[in-house]
């Protein structure tokens, strides 16, 4: 009788060694790629900014006959447009009109979405869905009423005037976000909440705000950044008083033409502070907006 033994041959080592190594320059090479398409996103976004803060110090004509990144620089451009207006004023009404909208909007919009997401009706997907719809709308379709309006109740070239339009144009946006963030809270910390004897208020206060604090925080600065760009209105419902530092910029084209390196100057002017702002704050903006992604 013959007895047939099977033997099994152990992975070859020399193997392993080689898909592993195979995979990791797979990876390394994976993540070059991504750097490279990064970086080169980046640099295209960034690059009009970078021309823009050149173009600025240089004179009048080499802004237009000279292309080149060599040139004589000189601050002549922001001295004739610092004594042309008054810089701090159109960055203080910014300032007021930018915070003041923001902070008029997350006192509307905490309420809603709370409402929305804990407490939602049949309509609340219609009712979010028409508000962001109200965003496709041109803003020249509704300006002839709000301007009448404003017209009317003495609200031309006022600092409220403005963080009531900012608001109302802001307001889909916060209202969306808040309820995304709001709607990833888990309902049982709450619950929990209501059975120790919190009500509405205590519920919201020491239970919902602390908890989505980042994504408050991400939505008043996106909120802060859109009102700070916002030139539409500004240039339609301000004339000198609550003029922000959009309405600055426009200043500097006129019948004779554009100034390149005037209106340079003037938009680095105007761009500085929220570029600085968005710098400073990058982490709570990521922070806020990456909140509840990861479980």
């Amino acid at each position: 009788m013959t007895t047939s033994t099977t033997t099994t041959t152990p992975k070859a080592p020399a193997a392993d060694a080689t898909r592993s190594d195979a995979a990791a320059r797979s990876q390394r090479l994976r993540r070059f790629t991504m750097a490279v398409l990064g970086w080169g996103v980046a640099l295209t976004i960034f690059f009009p900014i970078f021309w823009m803060i050149l173009t600025g110090f240089k004179t009048e004509a080499d802004a237009i006959a000279d292309p080149s990144l060599i040139f004589s620089p000189t601050l002549d451009s922001y001295a004739e447009v610092q004594d042309r207006a008054d810089y701090v004023k159109f960055a203080w009404n910014s300032v007021v009109v930018s915070f003041g909208s923001t902070l008029l909007a997350l006192l509307i919009a905490v309420p809603s979405a709370y409402a929305m997401a804990f407490l939602p009706t049949k309509r609340t997907k219609g009712t979010l869905l028409w508000m962001l719809s109200t965003k496709m709308l041109p803003s020249v379709g509704v300006l002839v009423p709000i301007y009448l309006l404003f017209r009317d109740f003495g609200l031309l070239d006022t600092k409220l005037g403005l963080i009531i339009v900012y608001t109302l144009m802001n307001l889909p946006i916060v209202v969306w976000m808040l309820y995304t963030f709001f709607k990833d809270l888990p309902k049982d910390i709450l619950e929990a909440g209501r059975m120790d004897g919190a009500g509405t208020l205590q519920e919201v206060w020491y239970l919902l705000l602390p908890l989505t604090l980042p994504g408050i925080a991400s939505t008043g600065l996106l909120s802060v950044i859109l009102s700070w760009n916002e030139a539409f209105w500004s240039l339609n419902l301000t004339t000198s008083q609550a003029a922000p530092l959009t309405a600055y910029i426009a200043s500097f084209s006129s019948p004779e033409g554009l100034f390149w390196a005037k209106l340079s100057a003037a938009s680095t002017m105007a761009i500085a502070p929220i570029l600085v702002f968005g710098w400073l704050t990058q982490k709570q903006m990521v922070r806020g907006l990456t909140f509840g992604a990861v479980k």
